[in-house]
């Protein structure tokens, strides 16, 4: 049997920690996912998210930044009423907010993945934690890519929901050390 981080602990978990976690993401569209549904996940689980992800896909045109950047305000009523997401005003309105930004980014850097990766040199961090209590909340990175996004006019993206998509996108590889993608 395989040794995984302690979060892992369901077949859906299991699934993304073995599949998605922590592996480098390069695709634009998937790097708008990402932004999307850990802004969505913020004051909630990670789990929580990962049920919906599927509803998420559908409510926002499979994650397609120019179809989600035209929404308008009879599309933000409709996503309200969608029990398949986070029914948050705040968070939709961010998710169309951040389309547009995400568009502005990819024209003046060429790609979203462009832009996001410089914050390390276009290189993986590898840490090596020992276990999840060591790994942290946000980190010097996490604090400048929010401040910058920010400036971009992005929102629902602070240091920690920055640190979670860096390691959900592999920027950073946080698996513990006990764990087998930590060798990877």
């Amino acid at each position: 049997m395989k040794t995984r981080c302690s979060w892992a602990k369901d077949e859906l978990n299991i699934v993304y920690h073995d599949e998605e976690w922590g592996n480098p993401q390069h695709d634009d569209q998937k790097l708008f996912e990402f932004i999307i549904l850990e802004g969505a996940q913020a004051g909630l689980t990670w789990s929580t998210i990962l049920k919906r992800r599927e509803g998420y896909r559908k409510a926002f045109s499979n994650f397609v930044p120019l179809k989600v950047s035209k929404y308008t305000s009879k599309h933000v009523e409709k996503l309200l009423d969608n029990s398949e997401i986070i029914r948050n005003r705040l968070k939709i309105n961010s998710a169309i907010n951040n389309a547009k930004q995400f568009l502005k980014i990819q024209k003046e850097f060429g790609s979203f993945d462009n832009y996001v990766w410089s914050f390390v040199n276009h290189k993986p961090i590898k840490n090596n934690f020992k276990k999840l209590s060591d790994v942290p909340a946000s980190s010097p990175i996490s604090e400048k890519m929010s401040k910058d996004l920010k400036s971009h006019g992005f929102s629902f993206v602070g240091p920690t929901i920055c640190y979670a998509f860096m390691q959900a996108i592999g920027m950073v590889n946080d698996h513990t050390s006990d764990c087998f993608k930590c060798k990877k």
